[in-house]
Protein backbone atom coordinates (compact mmCIF):
# COMPACT_ATOMS: atom_id res chain seq x y z
CA UNK A 1 0.00 0.00 0.00
CA UNK A 2 1.68 3.12 -1.18
CA UNK A 3 2.57 5.46 2.09
CA UNK A 4 -0.22 8.10 1.54
CA UNK A 5 -2.78 5.70 1.46
CA UNK A 6 -1.59 4.34 4.87
CA UNK A 7 -1.26 7.82 6.48
CA UNK A 8 -4.24 8.91 5.06
CA UNK A 9 -5.62 5.67 7.13
CA UNK A 10 -3.69 6.96 9.78
CA UNK A 11 -4.94 10.05 10.05
CA UNK A 12 -8.92 9.07 9.26
CA UNK A 13 -7.78 6.51 12.45
CA UNK A 14 -6.61 9.15 14.94
CA UNK A 15 -9.09 11.98 13.94
CA UNK A 16 -11.23 9.38 14.43
CA UNK A 17 -10.14 8.19 18.27
CA UNK A 18 -9.44 11.81 19.48
CA UNK A 19 -13.12 12.96 18.07
CA UNK A 20 -15.44 11.14 17.63
CA UNK A 21 -15.52 7.69 19.95
CA UNK A 22 -18.15 8.66 22.18
CA UNK A 23 -16.48 6.41 24.69
CA UNK A 24 -14.03 8.29 25.49
CA UNK A 25 -13.08 8.84 28.82
CA UNK A 26 -13.34 12.71 29.79
CA UNK A 27 -9.75 13.15 29.97
CA UNK A 28 -9.40 11.48 26.42
CA UNK A 29 -12.13 13.94 25.80
CA UNK A 30 -9.92 17.31 27.14
CA UNK A 31 -7.23 16.00 25.10
CA UNK A 32 -9.14 15.69 22.07
CA UNK A 33 -10.06 19.43 22.54
CA UNK A 34 -6.43 20.61 23.53
CA UNK A 35 -5.54 18.70 19.96
CA UNK A 36 -8.83 20.63 18.08
CA UNK A 37 -7.86 23.86 19.44
CA UNK A 38 -4.50 24.14 18.95
CA UNK A 39 -2.48 26.60 16.79
CA UNK A 40 -0.35 25.61 14.30
CA UNK A 41 2.32 28.54 13.85
CA UNK A 42 5.95 29.45 12.55
CA UNK A 43 7.45 29.19 16.13
CA UNK A 44 6.16 25.70 16.61
CA UNK A 45 6.68 24.01 13.16
CA UNK A 46 10.67 25.55 13.99
CA UNK A 47 10.91 23.25 16.68
CA UNK A 48 8.45 20.43 15.63
CA UNK A 49 11.02 20.03 12.64
CA UNK A 50 14.35 20.47 14.80
CA UNK A 51 12.76 17.96 17.23
CA UNK A 52 11.94 15.74 14.58
CA UNK A 53 15.59 15.84 12.79
CA UNK A 54 16.68 15.23 15.73
CA UNK A 55 14.80 12.01 16.22
CA UNK A 56 15.61 10.82 13.40
CA UNK A 57 18.90 11.15 13.99
CA UNK A 58 18.98 8.44 16.95
CA UNK A 59 20.41 4.93 16.48
CA UNK A 60 17.99 2.81 14.92
CA UNK A 61 16.71 1.33 17.75
CA UNK A 62 15.69 3.82 19.18
CA UNK A 63 14.12 5.77 16.44
CA UNK A 64 11.94 2.35 15.38
CA UNK A 65 10.92 1.20 18.34
CA UNK A 66 7.15 0.18 18.03
CA UNK A 67 4.27 0.21 20.73
CA UNK A 68 4.22 -3.45 21.94
CA UNK A 69 0.92 -5.07 21.08
CA UNK A 70 -2.25 -4.21 23.64
CA UNK A 71 -0.22 -1.78 25.00
CA UNK A 72 -1.68 1.90 22.87
CA UNK A 73 -1.14 5.10 24.89
CA UNK A 74 -4.83 6.71 25.73
CA UNK A 75 -4.01 9.86 26.29
CA UNK A 76 -2.01 12.42 25.46
CA UNK A 77 0.19 12.24 28.82
CA UNK A 78 0.39 8.21 27.79
CA UNK A 79 1.62 9.05 24.66
CA UNK A 80 4.48 11.59 25.78
CA UNK A 81 5.60 9.26 28.38
CA UNK A 82 5.74 6.33 25.71
CA UNK A 83 7.90 8.72 23.60
CA UNK A 84 10.01 9.46 26.98
CA UNK A 85 10.82 6.03 27.30
CA UNK A 86 12.75 5.71 24.18
CA UNK A 87 16.31 6.54 24.77
CA UNK A 88 17.43 10.13 23.83
CA UNK A 89 14.06 10.80 22.62
CA UNK A 90 13.09 13.09 25.77
CA UNK A 91 16.25 15.00 25.24
CA UNK A 92 16.43 15.55 21.48
CA UNK A 93 12.73 17.15 21.55
CA UNK A 94 13.63 18.78 24.82
CA UNK A 95 17.08 20.23 22.78
CA UNK A 96 14.24 21.44 19.94
CA UNK A 97 12.51 23.82 22.52
CA UNK A 98 9.59 21.45 23.52
CA UNK A 99 8.10 19.05 25.76
CA UNK A 100 7.05 15.61 24.80
CA UNK A 101 3.77 16.42 25.30
CA UNK A 102 4.17 19.45 23.29
CA UNK A 103 5.58 17.54 20.65
CA UNK A 104 3.04 14.65 20.13
CA UNK A 105 -0.10 18.06 20.54
CA UNK A 106 1.44 19.38 17.39
CA UNK A 107 2.21 16.14 15.41
CA UNK A 108 -1.87 14.97 16.25
CA UNK A 109 -2.74 18.75 15.03
CA UNK A 110 -0.85 17.91 11.83
CA UNK A 111 -2.64 14.56 11.42
CA UNK A 112 -6.10 16.37 12.00
CA UNK A 113 -5.86 19.50 10.34
CA UNK A 114 -4.26 17.22 7.29
CA UNK A 115 -7.49 15.36 7.20
CA UNK A 116 -9.48 18.63 7.37
CA UNK A 117 -7.58 19.51 4.76
CA UNK A 118 -8.02 16.84 2.55
CA UNK A 119 -11.81 16.41 3.09
CA UNK A 120 -11.41 20.21 1.73
CA UNK A 121 -9.84 19.50 -1.03
CA UNK A 122 -12.82 16.17 -2.32
CA UNK A 123 -15.50 17.49 -4.53
CA UNK A 124 -17.98 18.89 -2.61
CA UNK A 125 -15.86 18.94 0.46
CA UNK A 126 -16.26 21.63 3.38
CA UNK A 127 -14.43 21.97 6.20
CA UNK A 128 -15.04 19.43 9.29
CA UNK A 129 -17.13 20.61 12.21
CA UNK A 130 -14.17 22.04 14.59
CA UNK A 131 -11.71 22.27 12.58
CA UNK A 132 -9.67 25.52 12.07
CA UNK A 133 -9.04 26.98 8.32
CA UNK A 134 -6.23 28.71 9.45
CA UNK A 135 -4.43 25.29 10.54
CA UNK A 136 -5.39 23.89 7.54
CA UNK A 137 -4.35 26.88 5.29
CA UNK A 138 -1.01 26.65 7.53
CA UNK A 139 -0.79 23.28 6.30
CA UNK A 140 -0.92 24.16 2.59
CA UNK A 141 1.41 26.66 3.13
CA UNK A 142 4.09 24.48 4.56
CA UNK A 143 3.18 21.28 2.35
CA UNK A 144 6.37 20.99 1.12
CA UNK A 145 8.45 21.34 4.42
CA UNK A 146 6.10 18.83 6.53
CA UNK A 147 6.69 16.45 3.40
CA UNK A 148 10.29 16.29 3.79
CA UNK A 149 9.77 16.42 7.57
CA UNK A 150 8.06 13.08 6.11
CA UNK A 151 10.86 11.57 4.16
CA UNK A 152 12.99 11.24 7.70
CA UNK A 153 10.64 8.34 8.82
CA UNK A 154 13.54 5.58 9.04
CA UNK A 155 13.40 2.33 6.95
CA UNK A 156 12.72 -0.57 9.41
CA UNK A 157 10.47 1.45 11.45
CA UNK A 158 6.17 0.74 12.24
CA UNK A 159 5.73 0.82 8.35
CA UNK A 160 6.86 -2.16 6.58
CA UNK A 161 7.42 -0.25 3.37
CA UNK A 162 10.33 2.36 3.42
CA UNK A 163 10.41 6.19 3.63
CA UNK A 164 11.13 6.41 0.01
CA UNK A 165 7.53 5.99 -0.61
CA UNK A 166 6.56 9.27 0.41
CA UNK A 167 7.78 10.81 -2.78
CA UNK A 168 5.48 8.87 -4.87
CA UNK A 169 2.37 10.94 -3.87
Amino acid sequence: MPTSHRIAGTLLAATTMLLIAPHLAQAQDADAQEVLRYTLTEAGLAKYSQATKLLAALPDQARGACDEEGTEAQSLDEMAAKLDGVPGARAAIQSAGMTSREYIVFSLSLLQNGMAAWAVSQPGGALPPGASRANVDFLKKHDAELKQLERLTPKGSCDDEPAEDVADE
